[in-house]
């Protein structure tokens, strides 16, 4: 029987621990869970930890630690999504398919064609929001690192500033994906709805990252990353 499995914003060790508010809430009145059922935590530095509920209370869930384990190796493709920023439940399914799909960091692209504009308490929102989307795969998934969720960048900030060994930006027109050697790291532009203009692939190119294509249908922004990640993590990576 798989364990119910959570991710703790702090360093786990093994011994007695209360969990926070928002966790203890969800086991005790969502999960209904009851002491001496087992479960699973981790706290994103690769390490899991399996224990025992000792305490199961109205505001208060205590749990005893016994058993610390590495957990699953994270993919030798170092993968940095810059992913056109989309509108709601879009941009979250690309947030949850991208950490399944093992990438290091998602950055939310500012690009010409979005239709998306985050400003302050508002992006500060945006941002928490998908960072618990992160948090809720990687718990599903069996993730034990966190991908990083940075804030959204302007596409030009992202192309100067982001480093990878191979650096793609998807093309309905360009070389396929296998045409490129294996790289140990990989930067991967995806535009919004409404794909990236002419000028904005151009300054890509200029700024060392090359056109490459998934197959001869043109995706929808939400559903690019899943394919694009998931063909570079089978031919680079660990599928």
């Amino acid at each position: 029987m798989r364990l119910s499995r959570f991710f703790i914003d702090a360093p786990l060790s093994l011994g007695r621990l209360e969990l926070p508010e928002a966790q203890a809430h969800y086991i005790g009145r969502v999960l209904r869970l009851a002491a001496g059922d087992a479960v699973q935590l981790f706290d994103g530095s690769g390490r899991e930890f399996v224990g025992e509920l000792v305490e199961v209370g109205k505001k208060s869930v205590q749990v005893e630690l016994r058993e610390q384990f590495a957990g699953l190796a994270e993919s030798p493709l170092r993968i940095h999504l810059g992913q056109g920023l989309s509108r709601g439940e879009r941009m979250d399914w690309a947030i949850q398919k991208a950490t399944e799909l093992g990438v290091a960091h998602i950055t939310p692209i500012v690009s010409e064609r979005c239709e998306v504009r985050l400003k302050d308490e508002r992006a500060d929102k945006r941002l928490a929001h998908w960072q618990q989307i992160a948090i809720s795969a990687c718990e599903q998934c069996g993730r034990s690192v966190l991908p990083a969720i940075h804030p959204p960048m302007l596409l030009g900030d992202w192309l100067a500033r982001t480093e990878a060994e191979l650096k793609l930006v998807l093309h309905p027109f360009a070389e396929p994906l296998t045409s490129h050697a294996r790289p140990a790291s990989l930067a991967f532009l995806i535009g919004p709805e409404g794909g990236l203009s002419e000028a904005e692939v151009a300054a890509a190119q200029h700024a060392g990252y090359q056109a490459a294509r998934l197959g001869p249908r043109v995706l929808r922004t939400e559903t690019a990353p899943v394919v694009a990640l998931s063909v570079a993590q089978q031919l680079w990576g660990d599928f």
